[in-house]
């Protein structure tokens, strides 16, 4: 078992920035790949970052690239997710996951363990 939980997420008006934090505990963290998803309410669940084992890859939702940043810190057991230029349409419930495989996979279903999730709720 993986528990990840997360935290950081708030309100902030649209421009401004936030970081995300998600620390695992259980089992080796460089084991599993970590993603970042988000749900907005009557929406469905959706992919917004992932990185690899040991960081060497990262692979972001369009509509984010540029303005987010996954990182993680392998010795913190710590995954997080900066997030610049913020806009209304950020507004969701952030979860982050971990999927034990060596590649960064998009898809919700492939991730073996999720957090509860964080608010962001960005004002116009």
């Amino acid at each position: 078992q993986v528990q990840l939980v997360e935290s950081g997420g708030g309100l902030v008006q649209a421009g401004g920035s936030l970081r995300l934090s998600c620390a695992a505990s259980g089992r080796t963290f460089t084991n599993y790949a970590m993603g970042w998803f988000r749900q907005a309410p009557g929406k469905e669940r959706e992919f917004v970052a992932a990185i690899s084992r040991n960081a060497d890859y990262t692979y972001y939702k369009d509509s984010v690239k540029g303005r987010f940043t996954i990182s993680r810190d392998n010795a913190k057991n710590t995954v997080y997710l900066q997030m610049n230029s913020l806009k209304p349409e950020d507004t969701a419930l952030y979860y982050c996951a971990a999927h034990n495989t060596i590649v960064v996979v998009t898809i919700a279903s492939r991730y073996d363990y999720w957090g509860q999730g964080t608010q962001v709720t960005v004002s116009s």
